[in-house]
């Protein structure tokens, strides 16, 4: 007898299964050095073929979260979350050093990163960036969109939202890369001295292309981010817009106890 698969993308049976078994891991039901159901023992579960365990594997594996070893089977991969040191990641000292936050918070949870650069370009600026801003809803900005990977699995995204009359003179931040210490680093080379990064957190489920732009089983928890980056003159100069799929992620703050 069957399984029924719950929370799963509509479509083949076998993209069903392997979203119950994606969630399964991310959920934490399957921990990182568990082995994955059997072929044989998949099968009986959800009363199918071979040929649809098969193909559903291939898409478990596609998400990154599993291994295959000869002889074995699937492992589930050790994925340590990247720690966010968020009183400390934007420290001006680590733009001078070349060292942009994301990658070096991946370095340090022993994680292989990458980032994949979407779209840097004009852009109507939507409303809550705009007021963020202070400028008309509609209005020019830039936008840089962003994905971001750990161990080749994508866990990030980001879209950050600059005032169309300060980096125009900027031409590094119109290129993919934009130099050592990223966007930051290069809007206090042209005068922008940043006073203070604040920051909004969410946790919410995922959206449907929310979830398949991550690889996450639909309604998984993420954490929605946005960012203000402010400067000494009062200045809003960024704001970036943030989803991290939850699990992968660990925030620490320092919150002074004197006044």
């Amino acid at each position: 007898m069957g399984t029924a698969v719950e929370g799963g993308r509509s479509g083949p049976r076998y993209v069903q299964i392997a979203d119950e078994i994606v969630r399964q891991i991310r959920a934490g039901v399957l921990k990182p050095g568990d082995m994955v159901p059997s072929e044989s023992e998949l099968v009986e579960r959800y009363g199918v073929s071979g040929g649809t365990i098969r193909k559903a594997m291939v898409e478990v594996r596609a998400s990154g979260l599993v291994e295959t070893r000869h002889g074995k089977g699937s492992i589930v991969k050790d994925r340590p979350p990247v720690r966010h040191r968020s009183s400390d990641r934007f420290r001006r000292s680590l733009r001078q050093g070349g060292k942009a936050a994301y990658l070096a918070e991946s370095a340090q949870s022993g994680a292989t990163a990458k980032v994949s650069v979407l779209y840097i370009g004009p852009m109507e600026a939507p409303e809550d960036a705009a007021q963020r801003l202070g400028v008309p809803a509609g209005t020019q900005v830039l936008a840089r969109r962003r994905l971001y990977f750990r161990n080749g699995t994508p866990v990030e995204t980001a879209t950050s939202y600059l005032p169309w009359g300060v980096v125009k003179e900027i031409p590094e931040l119109f290129a993919e890369n934009p130099g050592g210490g990223g966007i930051y680093a290069r809007l206090e080379d042209h005068g922008h001295e940043f006073a203070e990064f604040v920051e909004t957190l969410q946790a919410r489920p995922a959206t449907k292309v929310e979830a398949s732009e991550l690889v996450l089983s639909p309604g998984a928890p993420v954490v929605h981010l946005i960012r203000e980056a402010r400067t000494t003159e009062g200045l809003v100069v960024e704001v970036c817009d943030t989803l991290m799929a939850a699990d992968q992620f660990v925030f620490e703050y320092r919150i002074p106890a004197a006044d």
